[in-house]
């Protein structure tokens, strides 16, 4: 892959909701690497495990072959983000991962997190803030493109003549988009000319279809999944980005990609997400903050932009747009990691 070469290990495909299945997943991955990575890789100065904590054994079996620093990419807190999909409520396998994870963080050389709020977290578990940086992710910008609006694409798909109020991404049960559908209720007679645009795929669509339908909203539309390279004109077509998900303890410190994607296209945003996902909207002042789970805050929230000018609007996108250029892109991401590496390596 561009010149790299890549080796695929064995393992057990599944993604649906089984914990069992799921389990079985993660570690049938990390045992192919454990038993097969020491006979097929060269040394390797840094050992990179991005996000599992079931690699932590394969990549400190490294570090004693090969005398390697082992760099763990946290981009979801163990054993939290399992816990948090209700998927794992044994309370002792809990507290057995718990025990394993931060065993795993602590004997790594050093962590990368995608948020402030994952550091103070590895923090309070008695993990040496020195050990820990804070490198934010960026979106896919080769396949996202700015793009003029289109109107022949607009009246296609039905989003001509209104205010476009757009979620795009996983609609599941965490992005909690009941909230969305209450507050399109309330803009029927208030905000007759908004709309709500949800594109993506996920569990929740069809339950969340049958829903607007039953409570006969006009102002809501579905959208099917769509390759990445074609989002591009689908958010030129929308005046707002929303981002939403449930009040949860864990989403606090948890950035959603689709937030740097959001910054990326140059749009307002409503970001109804609270904790480290609102910071980030608020110092690029790229658009409204608002409580999640309260139709109320966002109707305010839509009500707000749909009554500002255009300038205005465009204004507010255009800050986004510089914040992510100046701090979040993938140049300046890859700059960071790679002091990140140069400094580990030197350890």
């Amino acid at each position: 892959m561009d010149g790299i070469r890549v080796n695929r290990v064995a393992l057990y495909p599944s993604h649906d909701r089984s914990a069992i299945r799921r389990i079985l997943n993660y570690i049938s991955f990390a045992v192919s690497t454990l038993l097969i990575g020491p006979w097929i890789i060269h040394r390797p100065d840094i050992v990179y495990v991005y996000n599992l904590v079931t690699l932590g054994p394969t990549a400190f079996l490294f570090r004693v072959i090969f005398g390697s620093k082992v760099i763990l990419d946290v981009q979801d807190l163990w054993p939290e983000s399992v816990t948090s999909s209700k998927m794992l409520k044994n309370k002792l396998v809990v507290r057995l991962l718990k025990c394993i994870s931060n065993w795993i963080y602590r004997h790594a050389d050093h962590l990368i997190v995608l948020s402030p709020g994952f550091k103070r977290t590895l923090e309070d578990r008695k993990i040496p803030s020195e050990k820990i940086d804070v490198l934010y992710n960026w979106c896919d910008e080769s396949r996202l493109t700015r793009e003029a609006p289109e109107e022949m694409l607009a009246q296609h798909i039905g989003l001509a003549n209104r205010f476009n109020v757009l979620f795009a991404g996983t609609i599941g049960i965490l992005q909690g988009l009941d909230t969305v559908l209450n507050a399109a209720m309330r803009c029927l007679t208030m905000l007759p000319t908004v709309q709500f645009v949800f594109i993506g795929g996920g569990v929740d669509v069809p339950r969340l279809e049958q829903r607007a339908k039953t409570m006969r909203l006009k102002n809501v539309r579905f959208l099917a999944r769509r390759p990445p390279e074609s989002m591009g004109k689908i958010f030129a077509l929308a005046d707002v980005l929303l981002v939403h998900l449930m009040d949860h303890p864990l989403f606090r410190i948890t950035i959603p990609s689709k937030t740097q994607a959001y910054l990326f296209m140059g749009k307002p945003i409503i970001m109804a997400v609270s904790g480290d996902a609102a910071d980030l909207v608020r110092m690029a002042e790229a658009g409204i903050i608002c409580e999640p789970g309260n139709p109320h805050k966002l109707v305010e929230a839509v009500n707000e932009l749909y009554h500002m000018t255009q300038a205005q609007r465009t204004a507010i996108g255009k800050a986004g747009q510089d914040f992510y250029n100046k701090y979040l892109s993938f140049e300046k991401g890859v700059e960071y990691f790679e002091r990140i590496c140069l400094k580990t390596s030197q350890l």
